[in-house]
């Protein structure tokens, strides 16, 4: 594949997977005015996330929370922007932190709720065997094409995956060769829709996609641990924020969440 058909094709790709995972820009006024629950969430908790809260509706007889998906520093800053939401689910730490620092959140209602894992995916049908070990090279097995990740320097899946190849050693033979994506589910249609024969995604994607496959997971000492934080926004006057983030605790959220691959931790944490 030409270079410019590998960017047309990326772009594309990123087009639709906004399209897809419900990524879209705030308009203050209309959501302010709107008596829905607006929930931020990593784009990687789609799958389970939407499930659960059709749970929730079911169980409840709450209407439907309106739930924007989109990579966790995004949304961090779409908070600080200013815009309305009333929980917000994190991929990482630090972009919890970085809320938390900026006086975004309910500092007393942040839980750890989850953990994951993140692991070297190729599309079904590819016959790629790969070891993660010290020294690995990628380059033989992406040839002239490119490896998909998150944006290594914002998107939480990016930063995990280029910390993991930096301690395997294998960073610096593929750091010209990346295809980085805005969130990690569109890194995850760049291989599930052959552009990338390989990405680096969390398990809990790559068992949403039957397209692709892991061919190896990265050990857990090759980066930092994997938490999902969620916390009640500063500014939310929604009385169903409580009472969804409560069932996101609960055994009925376990359930969807352990579906998709998830560990469920549900623990009080807050940054020091």
């Amino acid at each position: 594949m030409s270079s410019n058909r590998r960017n047309a094709g990326f772009g594309f790709l990123g087009f639709t997977a906004a399209l897809l995972i419900g990524v879209s820009s705030f308009t203050g006024p209309a959501l302010a005015q709107s008596k829905e629950l607006v929930v931020f969430a990593a784009a990687s908790l789609k799958t389970a996330l939407d499930e659960a809260a059709a749970n929730w509706v079911k169980e409840s007889g709450k209407p439907a929370p309106k739930i924007s998906y989109a990579a966790s520093n995004a949304l961090a800053k779409q908070l600080e922007q200013g815009a309305p939401a009333d929980l917000f689910l994190s991929a990482d730490l630090d972009w919890m932190d970085y809320a938390q620092q900026k006086n975004l959140i309910v500092k007393e209602s942040r839980v750890s709720l989850l953990a994951n894992r993140i692991a070297l995916i190729a599309p079904s049908d590819a016959k790629t065997t790969v070891t993660l070990a010290p020294g690995i090279d990628l380059s033989a097995a992406l040839g002239e094409s490119r490896l998909a990740m998150g944006n290594v320097d914002s998107v939480p899946a990016g930063k995990y995956g280029k910390a993991a190849l930096e301690k395997l050693g294998g960073w610096d033979k593929v750091k010209d060769k990346i295809a980085q994506a805005d969130n990690v589910r569109a890194a995850l249609l760049l291989v599930s829709r052959g552009e990338a024969p390989l990405g680096i995604v969390y398990t809990t994607d790559a068992a949403a996609d039957p397209k692709v496959k892991v061919i190896a997971t990265f050990p857990e000492d090759t980066h930092p641990p994997i938490v999902y934080p969620v916390a009640i926004t500063k500014d939310s006057a929604n009385p169903d924020a409580q009472g969804f983030l409560i069932y996101l605790r609960g055994n009925g959220a376990k359930a969807s969440f352990e579906k998709q691959g998830f560990t469920v931790l549900n623990k009080p944490a807050s940054s020091s």
